[in-house]
């Protein structure tokens, strides 16, 4: 099957190459200038990693730095160690980092790569769902600190992005179903034919190798890349991207990142779209198509009522709030955003009270 290759604009621009056995296509986007090569894998792909290696092991000096799994890898320790293997093995500013794993490890790898003498060159290999259609893509790197998600980061290009499906052989059906809840988001924000899609099978879209699969995660790249292109650095459009994500962070730091990032996505939006209610913008009918598809995809749709204050105060230092105001993210309908900014806590623990069991 043959890759497509979409293609993200601004000041640097780059291509996300998507299909089966594109990994292959790695070195042609390294190129002859660099000579080594710092792949940052979670344990859990270190086999995978291994074989990276050594199929660019005739080409460049290739070192493997292994990180833990998940958001555990999202600190500031963790980009340390990859900054002393970095400076142990003279790492010039021609050489390349890969990201190689989840969104976490993308984030964590781009991070290194954007402060390593201010910037080498970055090839983000995502190898879950989550991480093919966001995490990855847009540029965002960032580690956590005690107070929140992604407080740390900065806007970081890549020079390309390799979504590689065959990736995915290994991945339990859990992983690639929590991943769904950002194709879904892509969905209400912009994409209605994902919606159609997910609707029609839920069991055909979420296998990797239907075409069906294929279709939503091309086009989930293809609005991020959109909207990325248009907005790098988040000062207008971008901000859609969060739809379902002020609460769902916060979920994660209440939960220690426990939970699967798509998990506290999916009950992010459920929230969203009660607060659009409330606010008077959107439909009953929409509301109930968000907990049909979500849970049709076995993703939460609801937390604990009990933990309302916890949430409200990490909300509230989220790196979307301006001057202590909180924003959302909110549907008019499906496809049509806009901004509910600073609503009064009356209407958000209403909306909570929604989702809270």
């Amino acid at each position: 099957m043959t890759s497509t290759i979409i293609s993200v604009g601004g000041d640097n621009p780059y291509d996300v190459v998507v299909g089966h056995g594109t990994l292959a296509t790695i070195a042609e986007h390294l190129g002859t200038r660099v000579a080594k090569v710092l792949i940052v894998h979670p344990p859990t792909l270190g086999a995978r990693a291994n074989a990276l290696r050594e199929s660019l092991s005739d080409r460049y000096e290739v070192l493997l730095a292994e990180v833990p799994d998940a958001e555990d890898a999202k600190r500031v320790e963790v980009a340390a160690f990859c900054w002393g293997i970095m400076g142990q093995t003279d790492f010039t500013r021609t050489d390349a980092v890969i990201g190689f794993g989840g969104g976490s490890t993308t984030d964590l790898a781009g991070f290194v790569a954007a402060t390593w003498l201010r910037g080498v060159k970055l090839i983000q290999c995502p190898t879950s769902v989550a991480g093919m259609v966001d995490a990855a893509v847009g540029g965002k790197t960032g580690i956590n600190t005690a107070e929140g998600k992604n407080l740390v980061g900065c806007f970081y290009a890549p020079a390309a992005v390799i979504a590689d499906f065959d990736v995915l052989d290994d991945l339990p059906r859990n992983e690639i179903l929590a991943g769904f809840a950002e194709i879904v988001k892509c969905g209400f924000i912009g994409e209605p034919e994902i919606l159609d899609i997910i609707e029609a099978d839920v069991d055909l879209v979420t296998d990797p190798r239907s075409a069906e699969f294929r279709r939503v995660v091309e086009l989930s790249i293809g609005l991020k890349a959109r909207v990325v292109s248009e907005d790098f650095k988040e000062s207008g459009l971008r901000e859609i991207l969060n739809y379902g994500h002020t609460l769902g962070h916060a979920i994660e730091h209440a939960e220690r990142y426990r939970w699967r990032h798509g998990a506290a996505i999916s009950v992010g939006m459920v929230f969203a779209a009660e607060l659009g209610r409330l606010a008077g913008s959107l439909s009953d009918a929409v509301v109930d198509r968000h907990r049909s598809i979500l849970s049709s995809l076995t993703l939460p749709i609801d937390y604990s009522l009990g933990r309302w204050n916890t949430l409200l105060a990490t909300m509230q230092r989220d790196k979307k709030a301006r001057a202590g105001m909180i924003r959302f993210i909110v549907l008019d309908e499906v496809g049509k955003t806009s901004v509910l900014a600073g609503p009064d806590e009356a209407m958000l623990y209403a909306a909570y009270q929604e989702v809270g069991v």
